[in-house]
């Protein structure tokens, strides 16, 4: 009998989900607002997200360091509740370094407590990936992590418009604003108080502190024979492949959207004032994707699940459009993106509930928009990139599941190597920021980045299945049962 998912905790737990997000894609609005007032050039502005997604692989380091000088596993020790607490602290100390930056205008200080917000952030993913996938049946845990997804991408759709409003205060159609970059200190306080509220809550809650990771093992094989018990968590193909694929999907994801704000300058003359409802449309479109993909974990009927995926990705883009209204943005521009909508769902009924399957059917309608976006132009371009979006939303909890399957007691090392690869978020998104320039590709051909990185997606799901299948691990068999 497979495990029902504990919904009081699990409640909890996606709360920290939301602030990932948050942070995430309030970047993207920095990045042109430091471009503009320090007279940045496009790979400088993209330190922002460098020295934000490099704290992950610092943080997963350290941890990973730690782990091996004191003989035994951090989070087993200190317990995952205590481990997210304490990442929460972390990130608190790095958003209150906004003040002092915001006063200077300096960068430098801006980014050193984006970096050290991310190494908390690093010491909560680590913990709190696998907590998603065992509160319930391991079998539903890339669903559990997509409605954990879907929260964190509310975070980010109302990331960028929160902070825009700080930066350029209410922005109507005619008005011209003028960003100040001492406002960026407002929001960023009070999420320092929200992260240290949300610790206080980890601590109390009833989060379990530990897993057991052998039984999970057991768990996820349909026997116990082929379960593989190696030496190092490196010895697991599925994990070592997993890394590469969290590092280029983390890159295709950020450089897609970091990239965006630039592409609109150049080919729609679109201020830097009025990009914010764009950017928060690409998030928006990752959480459209994840509370389609969560539909899964619910313990209803196969009937109500169907009716369900229709629903709720338009459940989420009306989400968007309300945040957007009440910003004072004119969203009549967006209705046409209902219906780019019905790509992803029919991609999704195609996956039928497999991450291995999912992965590919969505990294091959990936590679089809950027082609779309660089091919086309004006609001088509745009339009596609962003539908990038949707096709990105539930890769990460495809791949971090393929990843993980089968590690057993090496579960927390082996979630702490993939935490580490989100370092691909800096690295590409710096890539394509130098590739962008007039003398190489052009920001509208620099999108073939994105492209590379989607055929490597597409080469995992096929790799990753087979590998699985030999270790006693079929998602196919879960097909038809995934709502027992």
């Amino acid at each position: 009998m497979s495990q029902q998912t504990k919904w009081s905790q699990f409640s909890v737990l996606i709360s920290v989900f939301f602030f990932w997000g948050f942070v995430a894609a309030s970047n993207d609005i920095l990045i042109p607002v430091f471009k503009e007032k320090l007279h940045l050039a496009q790979w400088q502005s993209q330190m922002v997200s460098f020295a934000f997604y490099v704290a992950y692989t610092i943080g997963s380091l350290i941890y990973f360091g730690i782990s091996k000088i004191s003989g035994g596993d951090i989070l087993n020790r200190i317990g995952y509740k205590n481990g997210i607490a304490l990442g929460l602290i972390i990130s608190a100390l790095g958003s209150l370094l906004f003040y002092p930056a915001a006063e200077r205008a300096s960068f430098n200080l801006m980014i050193t407590g984006l970096f050290i917000v991310g190494l908390g952030f690093s010491l909560q993913q680590t913990a709190a990936n696998p907590l998603a996938i065992v509160m319930g049946n391991p079998k539903l845990g890339s669903q559990r992590l997509s409605m954990a997804g879907g929260i964190n991408n509310f975070g980010t759709t109302i990331g960028p418009i929160l902070v825009s409003l700080a930066i350029f205060g209410s922005v109507t159609a005619n008005t011209k604003a003028v960003a100040s970059i001492e406002s960026v200190k407002f929001p960023y306080l009070i999420l320092g108080a929200a992260f240290v509220l949300a610790a206080i809550v980890f601590k109390f809650s009833s989060v379990p502190n530990k897993i057991d990771l052998d039984h999970l093992a057991i768990e996820e094989a349909e026997s116990a024979e082929k379960v593989q018990v190696k030496k190092s968590v490196l010895n697991y193909p599925q994990l070592v492949l997993g890394m590469i694929g969290i590092f280029v999907y983390v890159g295709v994801e950020v450089s897609t959207a970091s990239n965006l704000p630039e592409f609109m300058r150049q080919h729609l003359n679109t201020p830097t004032d009025k990009i914010a409802p764009f950017v928060s449309l690409f998030w928006a479109s990752l959480m459209i994707g994840r509370w389609t993909g969560s539909v899964g974990a619910f313990d209803i009927s196969m009937g109500a699940k169907q009716i369900l995926r229709f629903f709720m990705p338009y459940i989420a883009f009306g989400v968007f459009l309300l945040i957007n209204k009440l910003a004072n943005h004119d969203i009549t521009p967006f209705f046409i993106y209902g219906l780019v909508i019905i790509a992803m769902i029919i991609g999704d009924i195609l996956s039928r509930g497999n991450p291995a399957r999912q992965l590919l059917i969505f990294s091959l309608m990936g590679i089809t928009v950027l082609s779309i976006g660089m091919l086309a132009d004006g609001m088509v371009s745009v339009y596609a990139f962003i539908s990038v979006g949707l096709f990105c939303s539930t890769l990460w909890p495809c791949i971090f599941t393929l990843a993980i399957a089968g590690l057993g007691k090496h579960t927390n090392e082996g979630s702490s190597f993939l935490i580490m690869m989100i370092m691909g978020g800096g690295f590409i998104s710096l890539l394509q920021g130098y590739l962008a320039g007039d003398h190489l590709l052009g920001i509208q051909m620099s999108y073939l980045v994105g492209v590379a990185c989607f055929i490597y997606l597409a080469f995992y799901a096929v790799r990753a299945k087979s590998i699985l299948k030999s270790q006693g691990i079929d998602y196919d068999k879960l097909e038809g049962g995934a709502s027992h």
